[in-house]
């Protein structure tokens, strides 16, 4: 393999990468604009058309560009209040029990301790 076909083949696996992350977090923030799985499942498909609308495209330089766009236009409509799963950082229930202080034992067992 030369030189500029192992170039290629890296620049391409690369795009790749790109367009897959950019569908799969586009496809997250389309859960966020939808209010019911019904609306979602439409907008959805938009955006596979999309997708799948360049799928052939050959020419690099292109689809560098039209990454870049696609990628602009995602920051441009993203979503200004996602949702996040109330258990992962920056969700409503992340943290909500702070340690307890030294000193203090936790029992885990409770109702189940030995009886005498």
């Amino acid at each position: 393999m030369s030189v500029t076909t192992a170039s290629y083949v890296a620049r391409r696996a690369a795009q790749k990468e790109r367009v897959c992350t950019l569908y799969r977090r586009a496809l997250k923030d389309t859960l966020n604009w939808a209010v019911h799985r019904h609306l979602f499942y439409s907008d959805a498909d938009a955006l596979r058309e999309k997708f799948e609308a360049n799928k052939h495209v050959e020419d690099i330089e292109l689809i560098d560009r039209m990454i870049a766009a696609g990628e602009a236009t995602y920051n441009k409509w993203r979503h200004p209040d996602p949702y996040i799963v109330p258990w992962a950082p920056g969700g409503s229930k992340f943290c909500r029990n702070p340690t307890p202080p030294p000193g203090i034992e936790i029992i885990h067992n409770y109702g189940m301790e030995e009886r005498e």
